[in-house]
């Protein structure tokens, strides 16, 4: 088969998907067609993770709607599966949802705003991205409060500026799209203040917000991860604090691993920037729980020092199972190692990407190593009551077909997607559908908890049942026994 080269025989080619699946058919979600409980779904895809902290992981989904999709991408992985879909693949974010776009800093210390989780990332359907993303938007705008109208007009203007910028993107000149950024985004309020709040997020401000000064922190917290970090931790020199279950710190032989995984970790930085990372000292290490979908997961920090106290950096070791998208998937599933499976997805569809990006390997478990919270603020939920749900929608259009153009064919997307509104139309009717599930699935997992509780009660309440029935009997049986004892002892004293 010939390789379209053109842009009109790209586009051409991006129009025959519409053969594989109309656009009007990927309107609406059909529940009958799930073959699987979703809360068994999600009871299977936290083994191997933490036990204990999988508790908090249900805590944080059973918190809202919005907070249960969060953490539900192996739900709705196997609900996109269930249908067909387009064929054209691109990257995925996978995790596509409002709360993971954010500002972070860049290679050259400007704050950027783009795509910041690849957890999930994959190469799959394009459209599998929008829809999460489209259905994100009216969850999130139900949970901030927003009017069922609005929230299904923000679906819209997301899908426009998506269809829109791709068309655009797909006959810009090569590199101008590798450098495109999106603009216009201090005049938006809820990125303007994301921005803002990112500015604040100094490395200087996490030191104060996860250290202690040694001289602070309780005598049972000095240990540290190994013999060469007690030596570098005098009188003025910090240590993670200590605020269980968020914040905790890691010592002996677990410390050891992860700072053996750090020559592996430099290996797979750019040259420059392993000259860099080699002027950093490490100081300390922590155990930190973030997000929701990845509670459970290993999740660790390291406090490093480079040219004085006054420069920290701290690195999060994030660890990277396989996508809840893989096995349906099949070879488009495939990957060598996790972490290098999110850090190749994030430098595809990032417009510039963490300068400390890369991965490593602790005791045989794959992970993503990245700066955490170098100047990184994402969306608050209150800033998307009215107008800013809007405003803040289309720039995630915008961005999200960024990735997906920088990543994949944006003339193939383009020609599928075509000029007119039968796109956008079909995947609100799925949003608003997929949210609606989302709600019912919600209220199914609080009706299980419940009922977990009350089983767990009446067990309790049959135990001390149990427990008081049997007291009675045993001092009925010690009455009768001093009973006897005492009829023994007149019957002795007759006989003298």
């Amino acid at each position: 088969m010939t390789v379209p080269t053109t842009f009109r025989e790209r586009y051409a080619l991006g129009k025959s998907h519409r053969k594989h699946l109309r656009r009007a058919e990927h309107a609406g979600w059909q529940p009958k067609s799930r073959r699987v409980d979703p809360l068994k779904l999600l009871a299977e895809s936290v083994r191997g993770r933490v036990p204990a902290l999988i508790p908090i992981k249900y805590d944080r989904m059973a918190a809202s709607p919005f907070g249960f999709f969060r953490g539900a991408v192996p739900i709705m992985a196997s609900d996109l599966s269930l249908g067909s879909n387009s064929g054209i693949h691109t990257w995925l974010c996978g995790d596509a949802h409002i709360s993971n776009l954010g500002a972070f800093a860049a290679a050259d210390g400007k704050l950027v705003f783009d795509l910041n989780d690849f957890d999930e990332s994959i190469r799959g359907p394009f459209e599998w991205d929008v829809k999460r993303m489209a259905t994100s938007l009216i969850l999130a705008g139900r949970e901030a409060g927003a009017k069922k109208s609005l929230c299904r007009d923000a679906a819209h203007a997301f899908l426009s500026r998506y269809r829109i910028s791709m068309h655009s993107f797909a006959r810009m000149p090569v590199v101008q799209l590798a450098h495109h950024l999106v603009h216009r985004l201090h005049a938006v309020a809820p990125i303007s203040q994301i921005l803002e709040a990112a500015e604040r997020a100094t490395p200087a401000h996490s030191l104060e917000a996860l250290t202690v000064p040694v001289a602070d922190a309780a005598a049972g917290d000095l240990r540290t991860g190994s013999s060469e970090m007690i030596s570098r931790i005098g009188g003025k020199q910090r240590i993670f604090k200590t605020l269980p279950p968020v914040l905790t710190r890691i010592h002996g032989a677990l410390a050891r691993h992860i700072l053996d995984s750090l020559p592996t970790y430099a290996e797979s930085l750019q040259p420059e920037r392993q000259h860099f990372f080699a002027q950093y000292t490490p100081l300390d290490i922590a155990f930190k729980i973030v997000g929701t979908g990845s509670v459970g997961l290993r999740d660790y920090c390291i406090y490093m020092q480079g040219n004085g106290a006054d420069d920290p950096l701290f690195l999060q070791i994030k660890e990277e199972t396989a996508s809840a998208y893989a096995s349906y998937l099949g070879v488009h599933g495939e990957a060598r190692h996790q972490g290098r499976r999110a850090v190749d997805a994030q430098r595809a569809m990032q417009f510039e990407s963490d300068p400390f990006l890369g991965w490593t390997t602790i005791q045989g478990r794959d992970f993503l190593v990245r700066q955490l919270n170098d100047h990184k603020a994402g969306v608050e939920m209150q800033q998307l009551r009215s107008a800013g749900l809007l405003e803040y929608a289309a720039v995630c259009g915008e961005t999200l077909a960024r990735g997906h153009a920088r990543a994949g064919e944006p003339a193939v997307i383009a020609g599928y997607v075509g000029t007119s509104t039968r796109f956008d139309i079909a995947i609100a009717r799925f949003a608003e559908d997929y949210a609606n599930q989302t709600d019912r699935d919600w209220e199914s997992l609080l009706h299980s908890r419940r009922q977990t509780t009350k089983a767990a009660r009446k067990e309790t309440a049959s135990s001390k049942t149990a427990l008081s029935d049997a007291v009675p009997e045993k001092k009925a049986a010690g009455k009768h026994a001093g009973k006897s004892h005492r009829a023994h002892h007149k019957l002795k004293k007759k006989k003298r």
